[in-house]
């Protein structure tokens, strides 16, 4: 019987349409799954006839592997992952690979390489973005782990993966042990950043300039001709469109409760430990939290009073403001994720292009958009680049769009709209440009309270001092002086 090119164990939405896009490139697939009706059902249905192997037993898919074997994982991660890995261990030979294709936290993705590593097995964290759609007809895929394993994946790879118009391939190796799985961490919280501003706009439209959902479709399907254009802001525009079984819109019938499944709030936890501002993206996060207090919500809207709404102004004019707003906020927030990219690319030893990682999501992924060529340009022309804002394209870019992002927040807050990530994009944007903060006050409060030093303006960095600001207090001074 003719060996299988890879096998995958994990049938649910993502792997089963991994599957069928491997079998359509000519691989042969051996499909696992735990129960055998799962599986069966998979080959007597939309596998039928195809050049796909099925099996209930992870010892059953491991024979019918070419060397060297190729076993991969879409199942959910933590526990599950490293159940499956010691499953496999006995089964497996020196050289062969285990790929994890899951949203795994990078940190087990790091400690599984180097445990696999000590086996003699190789191990792969592949970051895959697409959803449904982009695992059948080609995902955006984001491998790392173990070097000498590319090889044996490159062609499977990159030959399901998305392609972009000018022939780019969605799909390149990233980096070393966790690498993949944390680009694939950033990109998830730059699509909480995108999700976020776009429900803000929809809000500011909504709630101030009271339009309708075919006025709001209208509106977004123009923005996804301009600099916006994006797989997000389309799929807004379709769901606009969409209407209940009385012919109202589907949206409004939604209840405002959002979920998530984790990868947003690492991002930002990550940039906590990193002492990177994340500030639109964890903005982005903690808003779901704050959804999700819909009981509150209700008793407190009724609590305080209503602010109303007075929007006098040039309602087209204001719509070109929001939009302006939106692509300055969404620049930012790409910015903060390459700056978490840099970070943490010193802190693991990572060699990260970050150009090429741009070409990865230009297409198949869930923030494939023409914004992604220009970040791509930034990093081809400096590729030590410290901050996206300094680049003379983006620089340029958000100066123009400043004076509308500054009428839409403040317009916000003065008829009491909340835009938590329109509004930190805009203070991250004044901060960052900012010479001189008040951090120096707030040094002085540390020392104060804490004689936890601080430097001076006129002597070098890195020497520090302590001030006894009451006379009560001795010389002796803390150090725990961190920036």
């Amino acid at each position: 019987m003719k060996k299988s090119d890879i096998g995958l164990t994990g049938l649910a939405v993502m792997g089963e349409n991994l599957v069928l896009n491997m079998a359509s490139k000519g691989f042969q697939v051996t499909a696992h799954a735990r129960r055998q009706e799962v599986v069966d059902k998979f080959l007597n249905g939309r596998a039928k006839d195809l050049p796909i192997i099925g099996t209930s037993s992870l010892e059953e898919m491991v024979k019918s592997l070419k060397k060297p074997r190729k076993v991969m994982m879409m199942i959910k991660a933590g526990k599950p992952v490293d159940d499956v890995i010691e499953q496999l261990i006995p089964l497996l030979e020196e050289g062969d690979i285990i790929i994890d294709g899951g949203n795994s936290h990078y940190p087990d993705t790091i400690r599984r390489t180097k445990y696999l590593e000590s086996k003699g097995l190789l191990f792969v964290g592949a970051g895959v973005s697409g959803g449904e759609e982009g695992a059948l007809l080609g995902p955006s895929i984001m491998p790392g782990g173990s070097v000498a394993a590319w090889p044996h994946v490159k062609e499977i790879f990159q030959a399901i993966a998305a392609k972009v118009e000018d022939g780019g391939i969605c799909c390149d190796w990233v980096g070393s042990d966790g690498a993949g799985h944390f680009v694939k961490m950033v990109h998830n919280g730059i699509e909480y950043g995108d999700i976020q501003l776009i429900t803000e706009a929809y809000h500011l439209m909504r709630n101030v300039l009271k339009m309708s959902a075919d006025e709001m479709q209208e509106v977004f399907a123009k923005w996804n001709k301009t600099e916006l254009n994006s797989y997000l802001i389309e799929i807004t525009a379709d769901i606009l469109a969409v209407k209940d079984e009385d012919g109202s819109p589907l949206v409004d019938k939604i209840l405002d409760t959002a979920g998530q499944k984790g990868t947003g709030k690492w991002t930002a936890v990550t940039s906590l430990d990193e002492g990177v501002p994340l500030t639109l993206i964890g903005e982005s996060v903690y808003q779901r939290f704050l959804s999700a207090l819909k009981d509150e919500r209700v008793v407190a809207s009724k609590t305080f009073k209503e602010t109303p709404i007075t929007f006098n102004g040039n309602k087209e004019e204001f719509i070109e403001d929001i939009r302006k707003a939106l692509y300055a906020s969404k620049i930012v927030s790409y910015a903060q994720g390459y700056a978490l990219m840099q970070a943490s690319a010193n802190t693991y030893n990572w060699d990260l292009n970050y150009g090429g990682i741009a070409l990865l999501w230009r297409g198949g992924c869930i923030i494939r958009s023409v914004f992604l060529d220009d970040i791509k340009k930034a990093y081809d022309n400096n590729p030590k680049l410290k901050n996206l804002l300094l680049d003379p394209f983006f620089k340029e870019t958000i100066e123009s769009l400043t004076d509308s992002w500054r009428k839409v927040v403040s317009t916000a807050v003065l008829n009491g709209i909340p835009l938590p990530s329109m509004s930190a994009g805009l203070n991250y944007f004044d901060g960052y440009k900012t010479e001189k903060l008040p951090a120096n006050l707030l040094q002085a409060q540390r020392d104060y309270f804490g004689a936890h030093t601080y430097e001076r303006i006129d002597k070098p960095r890195g020497e520090f001092f302590h001030t006894n600001w009451t006379g009560r207090g001795g010389k002796t001074s803390s150090t725990t002086y961190n920036v």
